[in-house]
């Protein structure tokens, strides 16, 4: 399915300032080659082991291997395996918050970069190794906050994921059919019922039989994750993964 074409002035200027800004780490303002300085990788953005392998939230008990937790167990998801990155905590959710609400779609692809390193690193640490997806689908936006933001922050993410992982991406394989609010707007106990029957799947025949990745920015209740991955289950699809930048840990 052909892309979608983003709005030419949306991603213009930050492609220029990005282009002309001399290269400094985003979190501490450091020289650096790249978007975030080694040392600040090293302090924030290093692996976090002992998460559940189905919703990527702490385990009870964190050392070994991948486990599942008991929420899961008792009331097993629609999709079958998240990967995370990071938390979403301090700093970097200002990274997040810049990506989706600044349009620096620079940091898109060092997103795509830390994903990649934790989807190698859970391979590594699966017993039989993770399978990789058949094909990778971003968490689609509806046409007004597209419009209104000029770009989806999940298929930025997803490009260059899909280029390093060697994994076809189709970036409209989902749709939003309802314009909903966003879950950060409504209460955890509205979630769910905010976002039942908001997706559709555009080439059902692409899904039968095949692994699924999802990718986006921010998995916080799970909801709309897991209602994506219920239409494409109901579509026949054999598998589902989360494939997250971050992780919103679980309120204490």
């Amino acid at each position: 399915m052909p892309d979608r074409p983003r709005p030419y002035f949306s991603t213009l200027l930050p492609a220029l300032m990005n282009a002309l800004l001399p290269g400094v780490c985003a979190l501490c303002g450091g020289g650096c080659d790249g978007v975030v300085c080694a040392p600040c990788r090293a302090q924030y953005a290093t692996p976090r082991p002992g998460r559940c392998q189905r919703c990527a939230n702490p385990l009870p008990s964190p050392g070994g291997t991948c486990g599942t937790c008991g929420s899961c167990l008792a009331d097993p998801p629609a999709f079958d395996a998240t990967v995370a990155a990071v938390d979403y905590a301090i700093p970097l959710d200002g990274l997040v918050l810049q990506l989706k609400f600044s349009a620096r779609l620079a940091l898109a692809p060092w997103f795509a970069q830390l994903l990649r390193d934790a989807i190698l690193e859970r391979r590594r640490c699966t017993p039989g190794g993770l399978a990789l997806p058949d094909l990778l689908c971003p968490v689609p936006l509806g046409e007004r906050r597209l419009v209104e933001r000029g770009f989806n922050q999940a298929l930025e993410i997803a490009r260059p994921l899909a280029a390093s992982l060697g994994v076809a991406l189709h970036p409209r394989l989902a749709e939003r059919t309802t314009e909903t609010t966003a879950q950060s707007g409504v209460t955890p106990a509205e979630r769910a019922r905010n976002v039942r029957g908001a997706f559709a799947v555009a080439d059902p025949d692409l899904v039968a039989g095949r692994h699924v990745g999802l990718v986006d920015d921010v998995m916080t209740s799970g909801h709309t994750l897991g209602e994506l991955a219920a239409t494409f289950k109901r579509f026949g699809a054999a598998r589902v993964t989360n494939l997250v930048f971050a992780r919103t840990p679980p309120h204490s």
